[in-house]
């Protein structure tokens, strides 16, 4: 069966790729037209699609964590963390832990539409763990010099070397422990010291604020 050829409408055998006359492609693939939007929409409505109201839903954002929002709810958590130690109605492990949980908790209502995961409330965590450890040395630092209490913090250092000392009596640690006792050793043991508790609230911080994120991050979910 013959059909005219698009282009030069010169007779052509059905199934031939190409016109012998013009060399036209013959096979043409025709595209639907796209559909409209909102045609679509009223072609689902029609069909009785369920829309749900806006009261059930609850729109979740992925926005990337701004640290400038972060600052001020990190901030009020590690305060609040750092008051009760100062107060000793905290242990510092509990309360570097409970104030990562703080920092998501706080960043979330202050940030309702931002998506909370673990991921995001360990870095909020972290920070606020820094802060935590800043504003407790801060505190520290300021009881030691209105207090006066470099003395028994000094006698407390001693403490803890001398029960260390008991505890290994081996002749090998005794030039280490010495060197401890010295004005020079009691410097190097209370920068030790710092970093030690630094390191600690970090891990703590994040620990906690990425439990804070995942428990807190299932309930945008729910």
């Amino acid at each position: 069966m013959e059909q005219p050829c698009y282009k030069c409408r010169q007779p052509v055998e059905e199934g031939v790729a190409f016109c012998p006359h013009c060399a036209a492609p013959q096979i043409r693939v025709v595209m639907p037209e796209p559909v409209p939007l909102a045609v679509a929409a009223e072609g689902a409505l029609a069909a009785g699609a369920a829309v749900l109201p806006a009261s059930e839903t609850s729109p979740v954002l992925a926005v990337p964590m701004v640290w400038s929002r972060a600052i001020g709810p990190c901030a009020m958590a590690a305060l609040l963390a750092s008051g009760a130690m100062v107060l000793k109605l905290m242990v510092p492990l509990i309360a570097a832990l409970a104030a990562g949980f703080l920092a998501v908790a706080f960043y979330r209502r202050r940030n309702p539409g931002v998506a909370i995961n673990g991921g995001s409330g360990a870095r909020l965590g972290a920070l606020c763990g820094t802060l935590c450890f800043g504003m407790t040395s801060v505190f520290e630092a300021l009881g030691v010099a209105i207090l006066h209490r470099g003395n028994e913090i000094r006698q407390m250092i001693l403490d803890s070397i001398q029960q260390t000392a008991a505890k290994y009596p081996d002749p090998q640690f005794q030039p280490g422990l010495d060197f401890m006792r010295s004005p020079g050793g009691l410097v190097f043991t209370m920068i030790f010291m710092l970093i030690f508790g630094f390191a600690l609230f970090l891990l703590l911080g994040t620990a906690g604020g990425a439990l804070g994120g995942v428990m807190l991050g299932r309930r945008n979910r729910s």
